[in-house]
């Protein structure tokens, strides 16, 4: 059975109001730099059962009253049409996608603001479309010599040069489509022009992983690093609070890095820093919210493995040099954590083995693994999730939920009409079959409802999925690994 570990409603109290706390420490206005993902953020869900994907969301929307978004982007992210990963947009796109979403929960979006802008010709047709939407936007300009130059950032001829950006809340989140927006360096240079203009403000970091709160070496804090593989972040003991206060606190190394010029910034606009430590300057409450430490351990070796499989199918399809698989290997090594800790896997390949073709396993979320194979009118995902339906429903294994009848049609529809090469259903056909047959087909309609009740299981294939599989599973909920191998020879895979 699904076991929660984290406590979502007290994290979302704890959070906001820490970061109240933080806004009345600097006299009334804050500006907090918020990393990783406000929307959809599967991954602190994984590792932290309990935890919902809009939790940032949802502790932002208790703070609204006082709140605005600041939404800082790359000029160079523009001019390159960088994309997200996760979604596959570009960073432009995403940045109106994010003003969309913000004001659907009743955030206000104050402004974008371009950084490193020198003139690209893309960036200065984002800012007119911006402006003809009726977005405000700023501009802030690269600064020689940065980060290292204290005197010169802080001056007129460095953040003085930029503009400042208008605000009317306590509290100015300042968030990204991505890393390298220039997040940081937004909320500083707006420090440098408000104690220009007599006004107290402060600045914050707002990161759930790592996790201070919590053991350098917990899976928890592991499988952040496991999850930036290719962002060469390293957690580590923050060495400015151990020596600052005598305690051990977890934190990563761009912030380790970083924290000298930061807090050499502090003291060149207000003659003193606020902050001893890199942890210091954080408002993270999540470690305070878990509940059940050991649920919390065994999902996160799971997100692990996880993240160990993707690495390798990133090789196989070529957009990887295999570093990541590697520093993965490497945590795994020193966690002790092995593919085997993942049963999932040895169904699959055990059953593949036995009918020597592709195969699917499924762990449900009460323990129970069904298996499905590749058979001539399904593939093996579509298999195993029509045998996962059934198993939940309590349906005998025998009884079929799609008659061929109804099957038959699609398949002919794919390959003579459509010029598909392949007849057997996907994921998402095999479902709209499953609820054009529950119109007339009782048994097919308790498999229909059984539907949600596949969130939180695990799967994993003996060969890649395709896209559409893949994303029917994340959909579902289900969280899926994959063998780095493509069930055909060709040289070019969909």
């Amino acid at each position: 059975m699904f076991t929660k570990g984290f406590d979502n409603d007290k994290y979302v109290e704890l959070q906001s109001t820490k970061i109240r706390e933080r806004v009345d420490q600097f006299g009334g206005k804050l500006y907090l730099e918020f990393g990783g993902k406000l929307f959809d953020d599967h991954h602190a869900s994984r590792v932290l059962p309990g935890f919902k994907p809009d939790s940032k969301i949802r502790m932002l929307k208790a703070l609204a009253d006082d709140a605005e978004i600041v939404i800082a982007i790359n000029a160079d992210a523009i001019e390159k049409n960088k994309r997200r990963g996760d979604i596959g947009i570009t960073y432009d796109q995403e940045v109106l996608r994010l003003i969309d979403a913000f004001t659907e929960f009743g955030l206000y979006v104050g402004s974008v603001v371009i950084t490193q802008f020198s003139g690209q010709s893309l960036a200065e047709k984002f800012e007119a479309r911006l402006r003809s939407l009726g977005v405000k936007t700023y501009r802030h300009y690269p600064i020689a010599g940065y980060p290292s130059d204290i005197s010169l950032i802080v001056s007129e001829d460095g953040y003085g040069k930029n503009d400042y950006i208008e605000t009317q809340r306590k509290i100015v989140v300042v968030t990204a489509p991505g890393p390298g927006s220039g997040k940081m360096a937004t909320c500083l240079s707006q420090l440098y022009h408000e104690n220009k203009r007599g006004i107290k403000a402060g600045y914050a970091k707002f990161e759930t992983f790592p996790i201070w709160s919590i053991p350098l070496q917990h899976p928890v804090n592991v499988a952040y690093e496991a999850a930036t593989a290719d962002l060469a972040d390293v957690n580590m003991i923050d060495p400015f609070h151990l020596e600052a206060y005598g305690k051990t606190t977890v934190n990563y190394n761009r912030d380790v890095e970083i924290f000298p010029v930061v807090n050499a910034i502090f003291n060149k606009i207000y003659g003193e820093s606020p902050y001893k430590s890199p942890t210091d300057m954080g408002v993270n409450m999540a470690g305070f919210a878990i509940v059940d430490d050991d649920v919390c351990r065994d999902a996160s070796v799971q997100e692990i493995i996880r993240r160990y499989y993707d690495a390798k199918a990133n090789v196989r399809q070529g957009i990887s040099d295999g570093a990541e698989v590697q520093k993965i290997e490497l945590l795994m090594k020193k966690s002790g954590i092995d593919i085997s800790d993942r049963k999932v896997i040895s169904a699959a390949l055990v059953r593949a083995e036995s009918t020597g073709g592709p195969a699917v396993a499924l762990e449900l979320p009460d323990g129970r693994v069904v298996t499905g194979k590749t058979t001539d009118l399904l593939g093996p995902s579509s298999a195993a999730l029509l045998n996962a339906l059934k198993a939940l429903a309590g349906i005998s294994h025998d009884i079929p939920l799609i008659s061929p009848n109804v099957i038959e049609p699609i398949q002919d529809l794919k390959v003579n009409h459509m010029g598909n090469h392949n007849p057997r259903l996907h994921t998402d056909e095999v479902l709209i079959a499953l609820a054009i047959s529950a119109a007339t087909n009782p048994v097919a309609e308790l498999a229909m409802q059984q539907i949600n009740n596949l969130k939180h299981s695990d799967a994993h294939a003996t060969t890649m999925m395709s896209s559409v599989d893949l994303n029917m599973f994340h959909k579902l909920g289900v969280n899926i690994t994959c063998e780095p191998v493509y069930e055909t020879k060709k040289l070019y895979h969909r």
